[in-house]
């Protein structure tokens, strides 16, 4: 038998401008269609942070999930996880993740940090429109 395949996930706040932006360009840009996402705010984002002791209410990191079918499964905040979703674009994103990932995550997330609370000041609330592409709304979990 098998194994299954891994299901990356990347959970974002659903109401960021920027995050959102985020999400599009990494769909637009998953030519293997492996990457799946969820609003921290909906029930598979819920589930996952009450399951895992983080802040259900806090929408200030994105999180990066190896595998979404697995309970002990590896989750990386902040830029780490960005790094590990733009990681699996492979590629040119793939090697630019390898490259940004040599500054120290303590250095990165600052920046993060700072970006992450002036979000919706400088790129605005998102008010959802639909997905373009049909294919793209399949890998969006609720």
């Amino acid at each position: 038998m098998e194994a299954a395949p891994s299901q990356p996930v990347l959970l974002y706040d659903g109401e960021c401008g920027l995050c959102n932006a985020v999400m599009r360009f990494m769909l637009k840009n998953d030519r293997r269609g492996v990457l799946m996402f969820a609003p921290l705010q909906g029930r598979t984002g819920q589930d996952f942070l009450r399951g895992h002791g983080l802040d259900a209410g806090n929408f200030d990191s994105i999180v990066f999930i190896e595998d979404l079918g697995r309970a002990d499964t590896p989750f990386y905040l902040r830029t780490t996880g960005a790094l590990k979703a733009l990681g699996t674009l492979g590629g040119f994103y793939g090697k630019l993740a390898g490259v940004l990932s040599v500054v120290p995550a303590s250095l990165r997330d600052v920046v993060y940090k700072i970006i992450a609370r002036t979000r919706y000041r400088i790129f605005g609330r998102y008010h959802p429109t639909p997905l373009p592409d049909p294919a793209w709304r399949k890998r969006i979990l609720d």
